[in-house]
């Protein structure tokens, strides 16, 4: 222990020389006072020096350091190895072209066997339809407010055709029956037809030996009862179209106070008119019959109304061939008589 003499503060620390308050130089407690210079000196005694002194060793203490902490070193990313080239690939063009030629050679085969398949299946239809025709002619009953009323399947065309048909009406061929909007019935050889009102009906005929490809066709009528405004007739190129829908050229007459004739176009269901109604002189009116004449020839098609021209048109929507058929409207009860069909 050290003390100051000046304040008395004392100092645990030896290693202090100071005092830390006043800078007096600090003493041991139980020093000895400062030597005498008068004093007498008294030698310690002679030693034998035979023995080595004893050996004193000094300890210190090592001094502590305050070390900042040491910061965590970054770690080095391994250096990875740059990216090698690689082997360069054989080219799989040859292989490509290959399977694209093998694709287009099975979907050809496939369309190849499509098309025999739908043409086996459209030929057996036909002969069921040829078959259904000759004992149902077939039949077209409209509302003339509805334009999708169906139709019958017709027949198709035989490649080879008598070079004249000759139909009296003493032999039922044609379809007979009550319908929607009407009927058909044989009667003292003759074929009658009636609608009811604001409608108009068409039956064509019985098979493919009635077809009108370049023919000239005629028939004899004559309204029996009722009234008709919108005509009845004699048509043409009688087929079914798209859904089954009428398609063909139809010659009207009207007889009444002033006769007057209409050309009128069946397509999609629809009526058309073609040559509007006009006066003709050539038609006789009331309960008289009238003969009617259609000839075609290609595409042009040429009428006639008790043997005098009458009017003309083209076949512009390319029907060319189908079959004859009937046309009333209203409530008109009609009656046809001997058919002739000319090739």
């Amino acid at each position: 222990m050290k003390r100051c003499p000046s304040c008395n503060r004392t100092y645990n620390d030896v290693s202090l020389n100071f005092c830390l308050e006043d800078g007096s130089p600090l003493i041991s407690e139980g020093a000895a006072p400062p030597p005498d210079p008068n004093a007498t000196l008294r030698y310690p005694q002679v030693r034998e020096t035979s023995e080595p002194p004893a050996t004193e060793v000094y300890g210190s203490a090592a001094p502590v350091l305050n070390r900042a902490p040491e910061m965590a070193r970054p770690r080095e990313r391994p250096v990875l190895p740059g990216p090698q080239a690689r082997p360069a690939q054989k080219s799989h063009a040859v292989w490509w072209i290959l399977g694209s030629v093998a694709v287009i050679a099975i979907i050809g085969i496939g369309l190849v066997i499509m098309i025999i398949a739908i043409t086996a299946i459209s030929s057996n239809s036909n002969e069921n339809a040829n078959t259904n025709a000759n004992g149902n002619s077939s039949v077209r009953i409209v509302n003339r407010s509805n334009s999708n009323s169906s139709v019958l399947p017709n027949t198709n065309l035989n490649s080879t055709l008598p070079s004249s048909v000759l139909d009296d009406f003493s032999e039922q061929k044609w379809g007979t029956g009550n319908y929607q909007f009407g009927g058909t019935w044989y009667i003292n050889d003759e074929y009658h037809l009636q609608s009811k009102e604001k409608t108009y009906m068409v039956m064509y005929a019985p098979n493919n030996d009635y077809s009108t490809e370049n023919a000239t066709v005629r028939a004899t009528m004559r309204i029996v009862e009722g009234s008709t405004s919108s005509g009845y007739g004699l048509i043409v190129h009688g087929d079914k179209g798209q859904n089954n829908q009428l398609e063909d050229y139809a010659f009207l007459i009207y007889t009444g106070d002033e006769p007057q004739y209409e050309i009128v176009v069946h397509k999609d269901g629809n009526q058309a008119t073609l040559v509007p109604w006009t006066k003709s002189s050539l038609i006789r009116s009331g309960s008289d019959p009238n003969q009617l004449e259609i000839r075609v020839k290609g595409l042009e098609i040429t009428f006639y109304a008790n043997g005098q021209y009458v009017d003309r048109i083209v076949d512009n929507e390319n029907f060319r061939r189908g079959l004859v058929g009937f046309y009333t409207s209203e409530t008109a009860e009609v009656a046809f008589d001997d058919l002739e069909i000319q090739r």
